[in-house]
């Protein structure tokens, strides 16, 4: 059994997390937030020591590191807000603990060789959830696609809209200097499991950039991808709407349908399994999505719609 410390715990994506930790039979022994609404920890480890202070988290962490204990930490879960993921992960690895850090790792690609350097001083890994990459669907055509051999490109449509309330726009999420904005903060595990399935960018276009959606073209190595992400109600296809589904996730590829709405609400509790076997996702895994959407959020849009997606026309 692990001990694992996790940041951001009153957050959106902390439940997984915790799921997680309890499902692969781990436990949790530290905690911090500065917002104190996280009764959440009852369902799951209500004796873990729980901080609003960073600094007192980080000394707690450090005591159980010079003594010895039964809760000296292994492992620190950070689901902290975007720009904080990278001096979080510095923590974890100076108290000789591994990270498991959110997407996106960290917000610059130049963050990464930092911490690259300082896996080699610490002996300590860092540790992405790249939840897609262990989707079932996403594995099945994977498989699929290796065994195929085309000399054409694919073609391949994706689409993305999670509705968001106003309240998005007024937390960090709606702060590009804290989330990165739109393709970073919702749309980077997309772009990743698209490189892992189609290789690497050859080019890229930005047709919609604004506060609510961005939309863009970019060729892969064996794929061209027309893409559109979306946290505006508005966007959401009627059928979906009517429904009352506040969210639609669509991929085709030379237009077939890969049905993977399914399946989500296990996923980080598998990236955990395999990242606690030896076989996570670390940080050249993620690099190349990191690289892109920095560069996606300096691009400026173009007004040729050639290759545009199709929700992105009505934006134009």
């Amino acid at each position: 059994m692990k001990n694992f410390a996790i940041t951001g715990v009153a957050g959106y994506i902390a439940p997984r997390h915790l799921q997680a930790i309890k499902d692969t039979g781990n436990q949790l022994v530290a905690a911090v937030d500065p917002n104190d609404s996280v009764g959440i920890l009852d369902k799951y480890f209500p004796d873990v020591s729980f901080f609003t202070e960073f600094e007192r988290f980080d000394r707690h962490l450090e005591k159980l590191r010079r003594e010895i204990s039964q809760e000296k930490v292994d492992y620190v879960a950070i689901c902290s807000p975007n720009n904080l993921h990278d001096a979080h992960i510095r923590l974890a690895l100076r108290i000789g603990a591994h990270a498991i850090c959110e997407k996106p790792l960290v917000l610059n690609p130049w963050n990464l060789d930092a911490l690259q350097e300082l896996e080699q001083e610490t002996s300590a890994r860092v540790f992405t959830v790249l939840q897609l990459r262990v989707h079932p669907a996403l594995l099945e055509l994977k498989q699929k696609l290796s065994k195929g051999k085309s000399n054409h490109k694919h073609e391949v449509v994706l689409s993305y809209i999670t509705s968001r309330g106003l309240w998005y726009y007024f937390s960090w999420k709606g702060m590009i200097e804290k989330s990165g904005g739109i393709a970073t903060n919702i749309g980077i595990h997309f772009f990743d499991f698209l490189m892992w399935l189609f290789g690497d960018v050859q080019s890229s276009v930005l047709h919609i950039k604004d506060s609510k959606r961005m939309s863009g073209f970019m060729e892969l190595k064996n794929a061209n991808v027309k893409w559109f992400l979306s946290t505006d109600r508005n966007d959401l296809p009627e059928e979906t709407s009517q429904k009352g589904i506040s969210t639609f996730r669509s991929i085709t590829v030379d237009g077939e349908e890969i049905q993977f709405s399914e399946g989500f609400t296990d996923l980080h509790t598998r990236v955990y399994e395999e990242t606690l076997k030896g076989n996570g996702f670390g940080i050249d895994d993620a690099r190349p999505s990191i690289i892109l959407v920095q560069k996606l959020r300096s691009a400026n849009t173009i007004n040729d719609i050639d290759n545009i997606h199709p929700y992105a026309l009505k934006h134009k």
